[in-house]
């Protein structure tokens, strides 16, 4: 399950969506995300999917690819899906002691469990479509108008880059080292909870000294190729917007102001 966390991986092809400005793609990312939460009626949320779907015909990469990546995080939303059906006041159409099924409660969980959804595979696609490098200059890019406030913009877009390129490494070794204390004879799962909490240590101590490595590999790394900040550092391959891009944000503008007109109609 860990193998299959796909925010942070990027998948290599080639497509419309591989080819545009990563600042496009970090736009329409963010933006798509706030779409989400200004939709109130399920007519948004199906516009919102259906958006989606044409950026992954657009992008090349298997839909059961993306959708894999929910797998890891599926507890989350059973919680929060039976936490709105069961704790959402309304009219009562199935009871069970101190438990109530109510009809508002079943709309609720519906709407919420469709929009998170969509929100974490709509992340995913952007680093799926998008190289660590790209992401970086792209992040750079957006928060330069903040290096007059003397932000360090270039840093700070350089650790959002290896932080999500991380993702998916450290998910990778705690995979591996699972399953090598499993063959060992390991238990992780009999016991109360904090005898399962001491069992955890053999994984978290290798976890962590193998993060620690592999942060200190790149560190040397880093500093064999002189890398001292982005102080004067220039691009090999400068971002350049195209009439791609241009395109993509229009269709971002479109794309919002279509979702919140349907919105608005429906709920009048």
């Amino acid at each position: 399950m860990l193998r299959e966390i796909t925010i942070g991986q990027y998948y290599a092809t080639d497509s419309l969506l591989h080819r545009l400005d990563p600042r496009v793609k970090i736009a329409g990312t963010l933006l798509y995300i706030i779409s989400l939460f200004l939709v109130h009626h399920y007519i948004g949320l199906v516009v919102a999917a259906l958006i989606f779907g044409v950026m992954v015909r657009m992008s090349n990469v298997p839909f059961r690819f993306i959708v894999k990546g929910l797998k890891p995080i599926m507890m989350m939303l059973v919680f929060t899906a039976l936490l709105h059906l069961f704790c959402t006041p309304g009219k009562a159409i199935f009871s069970l002691g101190v438990l109530h099924i109510t009809i508002e409660g079943v709309q609720k969980c519906i709407f919420l469990t469709v929009r998170l959804t969509l929100m974490m595979i709509g992340s995913s696609l952007m680093t799926l479509t998008t190289t660590p490098n790209q992401l970086t200059d792209g992040i750079e890019q957006m928060l330069r108008p903040l290096r007059k406030l003397h932000v360090p913009v270039h840093e700070f877009a350089l650790m959002m880059s290896i932080a999500l390129r991380f993702i998916p490494i450290l998910m990778e070794e705690l995979d591996k080292i699972m399953k090598a204390q499993l063959a060992r004879g390991a238990d992780f799962e009999s016991g109360n909870f904090l005898h399962r909490l001491k069992n955890m240590l053999p994984i978290l101590l290798p976890l962590f000294a193998s993060a620690m490595r592999r942060a200190n590999e790149l560190a040397y790394a880093m500093d064999a190729r002189c890398y001292h900040g982005g102080e004067g550092r220039t691009k090999m391959k400068p971002l350049r917007y195209g009439y791609r891009d241009m395109i993509g944000y229009i269709s971002i503008v479109c794309y919002l102001i279509v979702l919140i007109a349907v919105d608005r109609i429906v709920a009048f």
